[in-house]
């Protein structure tokens, strides 16, 4: 019993019997296997992979001088490139171009040459540098069937790549430049509106602006001094007014009488007393004094200095008058005196009236002093409502300016953006244009191969031989199991579960020995003869992979 417990504990004593009891299927299978894939391999025709590797070069201007107008990853670039290169019409241009697939063509729709053909065709990037997360070059490969056309066929493929990123760039720069320009034309058009709403307004409101406000504000206490001016003007334009009309009436008053105008004041020596002549004089004095007080205060065009200019002509031409008046009377006075009536009261009376009338000239002037000053104190006192009313607007006009210039500098500033991006836009185009921004480089020309790059003969061949003693063994197993038998006292015990208590050693005659021994002999011919087909072929895939 402890003899079955540890063959069926350990299996490696019946399997080691089924090898050797089936070795020559194994060995048969291994072999039919073998020579069956060597033929088969070499039955595939050769495959040649051209490989050439492109290198990412950087835009050759510092980006602080040009900016790029495109930051797109190449990993995503070179995405959409295979998508153009691998096109339909790029390919079907190949397969016209080398005679590609001839025998395929024949047969096949083009759409399943083209995927042929896209199966053949890798493009891989090359493993970044330490350090490095974007990619900086990648390989192109193509397999045909000989090594020259595989190297053609690269090498156009190579020159698609690198028209495809110059296309690509130009083109992406064109369109920013483009795009630019389109909303730069829109900003300038809003820029222009906000500008005729900020001249209309101005003009519109030209005087109530905030910045005029120190303008009108100077104007308005102009206006309000020389309103001032204006009333003290008029009060003494009133003043002398009544003085003139109290002298009119006094004269007439006195002439009414037959008094003589000098005797104004009785009881009073007349020689003594001021007659019409001094009165004008002083008057005249006192205007000239008020006139140069009013020039040192206001300038010579003022209306008050203008209305008291007219009084001082107006009093010298009165003075003027009385001067001729005087000394046609002192000429009477040496004439002879016709009769006591003309040498005394004519010439009283002509003296008379000839006061009278210089008093009501002065008082007519001092009318017409009086409405010129009504009349510029009537503007004066509109001008200060108009500045009044100016000034109380400014800051409601300021706000309304302040909405319509934030709508006018965000505008202007918009504007000025669009035009710098459209600028270096421009720049970053004509550096497309003449290559100097990424480009694609070619550091290793397509590759002419020397040998096929499939099918790998070796490794299939060799995989071939595993594959045959793998399937011989399962040979050797089926088989023993579809013929049971017993081959060995332990076979017998544990197939029956009780120990043998007789055993016959098998005996051999002497003709059973020799025919053993030429079985032996022919099986370790045939095993050899087996065996050396194996590594024969093996040599031959060797030598002509």
């Amino acid at each position: 019993m402890p003899e079955i417990e540890s063959s069926a504990s350990n299996p490696l004593p019946r399997t080691w019997g089924i090898v050797v009891r089936g070795r020559w299927w194994i060995l048969l299978t291994a072999t039919v296997v073998t020579l069956a894939t060597v033929v088969a391999l070499y039955q595939i025709p050769n495959r040649y992979t051209s490989e050439a590797t492109l290198l990412v070069v950087p835009q050759q201007v510092p980006a602080r001088y040009v900016t790029p107008t495109t930051e797109t990853n190449i990993a995503d670039a070179l995405q959409a490139m295979t998508q153009d290169v691998l096109s339909r019409a790029r390919l079907l241009e190949l397969i016209d171009e080398f005679g590609l697939y001839a025998k395929e063509r024949q047969r096949l729709a083009p759409e399943e040459v083209l995927d042929l053909m896209r199966k053949y065709i890798d493009i891989k990037p090359v493993d970044p540098a330490s350090g490095r997360k974007d990619i900086n070059a990648f390989k192109i490969s193509f397999v045909a069937e000989k090594a020259a056309l595989a190297q053609q066929v690269t090498s156009k493929l190579t020159s698609f790549f690198i028209q495809a990123n110059l296309k690509t760039r130009e083109d992406q720069a064109t369109n920013t430049t483009n795009f630019l320009q389109a909303q730069l034309e829109s900003a300038k058009s809003k820029l222009t509106v906000q500008e005729e709403k900020v001249r209309d307004f101005k003009a519109r409101y030209l005087g109530e602006l905030p910045e005029q406000l120190q303008g009108n504000l100077a104007i308005f206490n102009g206006a309000q001094t020389q309103l001032q001016n204006l009333e003290n003007s008029l009060d003494r334009a009133q003043q002398q007014r009544v003085y003139l009309e109290s002298l009119i009436s006094g004269y007439q008053r006195l002439a009414a009488r037959g008094v003589p105008v000098k005797s104004l004041v009785p009881g009073v020596d007349n020689a003594r007393q001021p007659g019409p002549l001094q009165i004008a004089q002083i008057d005249l004095t006192r205007l000239q004094a008020e006139r140069a007080r009013l020039v040192n205060i206001d300038r010579p065009s003022h209306p008050d200095v203008i209305a008291i200019e007219r009084q001082i002509s107006t009093e010298q031409a009165a003075i003027e008058s009385l001067r001729i008046s005087g000394n046609s009377k002192a000429g009477d006075a040496h004439e002879p005196a016709l009769t006591p009536t003309s040498a005394t009261t004519a010439p009283v009376e002509a003296e008379d009236d000839s006061s009278i009338t210089q008093l009501k000239s002065q008082l007519e002037a001092n009318h017409l002093d009086i409405e010129n000053i009504l009349k510029s104190e009537a503007q004066q006192k509109a001008v200060i409502s108009q500045y009044q009313n100016r000034l109380n607007l400014t800051p409601v006009r300021e706000e309304q300016l302040a909405g319509i210039l934030r709508d006018y500098e965000l505008s202007k500033q918009d504007y000025a953006d669009l035009l710098g991006k459209e600028q270096q836009s421009q720049l970053a185009t004509s550096l497309e244009k003449q290559q100097g921004g990424e480009q694609f480089r070619l550091v290793e020309p397509p590759s002419l191969p020397d040998l096929p790059s499939s099918p790998q003969r070796i490794k299939f061949s060799l995989m071939g031989i595993g594959a045959g003693l793998f399937l011989g063994l399962v040979v050797a197993f089926v088989t023993e199991s579809a013929r049971p038998a017993l081959h060995t006292t332990k076979e017998v015990s544990q197939r029956f579960g009780a120990p043998l208590v007789i055993g016959l050693p098998v005996i051999y005659t002497r003709g059973e020995k020799r025919r053993r021994s030429w079985k032996k002999a022919f099986e370790w011919m045939g095993g050899s003869v087996l065996a050396s087909a194996i590594g024969v072929a093996e040599w031959y895939v060797f030598w002509h992979p």
